[in-house]
């Protein structure tokens, strides 16, 4: 049995709301946007900023449910600034063939559509916003 490390969620173009370097770190996430990603409390995330090219993990903290909120927490509000477009990344390590859940996102963190597939390019037109 050999283990791979497969993509398990994905917020898709999530904004940061809040970035706060006196913190102890982490990101916080809305706790609805985590359910809907299959996230959960402490667990380590991949970030990459789409705005500055900016790649770090961390883990999840939950932010009030229904808050929107992408908060960046100590170094990693180092790594962008309020308004950056992010994708936020987990993983499963497993020998089965996986499904991940991503979470799409337009203009104020609205999610668009959440889904298990994602389409290779650009942005999807059912994801652009009128």
């Amino acid at each position: 049995m050999r283990l791979k490390r497969m993509l398990s969620g994905k917020l898709h173009r999530i904004r940061v709301t809040d970035a706060q370097v006196n913190y102890v770190g982490s990101v916080g996430i809305d706790e609805d946007f985590m359910d809907q990603a299959g996230m959960v409390k402490d667990q380590e995330v991949e970030i990459v900023n789409l705005t500055n090219g900016e790649r770090w993990t961390t883990y999840v903290i939950p932010a009030e449910r229904g808050s929107r909120i992408m908060s960046l927490n100590g170094g990693g509000a180092r790594r962008g600034v309020v308004g950056d477009l992010l994708v936020v990344m987990t993983y499963d390590l497993t020998d089965e063939p996986t499904t991940s859940k991503v979470v799409f996102f337009g203009n104020d963190n609205r999610v668009l559509k959440t889904g298990t597939t994602e389409v290779h390019g650009t942005i999807h037109p059912d994801l652009q916003e009128s």
